[in-house]
């Protein structure tokens, strides 16, 4: 059988290396070009190992100096992405392709593709201002675009928010930045508001002694700053107090529900009333002519 068989589709060693060094290609360049490849991969393939091991080092560094979550996750994908653009063109010059020409030419392209992609590079510049200046961080509960949730990663395009119904929330940052920013979680303290509607018959000296009985009960009340139990005005049916207690922000629905369930509970059991919305229909009877 002869050495320099032929392949299946008629294709033999032979024949290829005839087809190369009549294209001007001899087995040198083929054998220098397949070594280049080669360098390339492994560049590739070791740069990414050595950038998640950077990465992860990062990681610690800033974990054991307690650096703020949002910061950390942000520079770390941010470091990332940037070595990841050196190891892809320290491969692609392994490849024996002249890496100053090609950065220019990249840069033309990023050029191009940063004119088509504006929405990207708006999201990324509003990722550097939330880090920079940091209106919310992570673990903060926050109102902003339209959505409210509890803020789980900051990214380098987009915020990612946990909804009080556990839905996960993609919302780009741009978006978050170009609104109002309500930051629940900033201050330790919060005040309730409730208003608390009383009927015109009853006792506002009573109503405002039981309210401020079921205000002291509650310990996670806070007594500075004092609570506000006043009333506020004379509705159409009703005679309202606003009730404004200070609490914990950790506290604060628990007070809201807590509260408004004892006042129930106990203005029946005072004879407090709680107002409909009522009217009085005047009948007239016509005369009859």
């Amino acid at each position: 059988m002869n050495e320099n068989a032929t392949g299946a589709n008629g294709f033999s060693l032979d024949g290829i290396l005839e087809f190369l060094k009549n294209n001007g290609i001899d087995s040198t360049t083929v054998v220098g070009l397949g070594k280049n490849l080669l360098i390339a991969l492994v560049i590739f393939y070791v740069g990414r190992l050595v950038i998640g091991l950077v990465v992860r080092a990062l990681h610690k560094v800033m974990q054991k100096n307690d650096v703020d979550e949002t910061l950390e996750t942000f520079v770390c994908n941010l470091v990332r992405m940037v070595l990841l653009v050196v190891v892809i063109i320290a491969a692609i010059g392994a490849l024996g392709i002249e890496t100053t020409s090609f950065i220019a030419i990249f840069g033309a392209a990023g050029l191009a593709v940063g004119l088509a992609l504006q929405g990207s590079l708006s999201n990324f510049a509003s990722g550097v201002l939330i880090v920079l200046f940091r209106p919310y961080k992570v673990g903060d509960f926050i109102e902003a675009a339209g959505i409210n949730g509890v803020v789980e990663q900051v990214q380098i395009l987009t915020t990612i928010l946990k909804t009080g119904d556990n839905k996960q929330v993609i919302v780009p940052n741009s978006q978050i930045m170009d609104s109002i920013i309500t930051n629940y979680s900033a201050n330790d303290t919060r005040r309730v508001d409730m208003v608390v509607g009383v009927s015109y018959d009853d006792d506002l000296d009573k109503v405002r002694r039981t309210l401020e009985e079921l205000v002291a009960a509650d310990e996670r009340i806070l007594d500075a700053p004092a609570c506000t139990i006043a009333v506020s005005a004379l509705a159409d049916s009703s005679v309202n107090f606003v009730v404004r207690p200070w609490a914990k922000t950790s506290d604060y629905w628990g007070v809201m529900f807590d509260l408004t369930e004892a006042i129930k509970k106990r203005f029946d059991k005072e004879g407090i009333s709680f107002p409909f919305p009522q009217q009085d229909v005047h009948l007239y009877k016509a005369s009859a002519y």
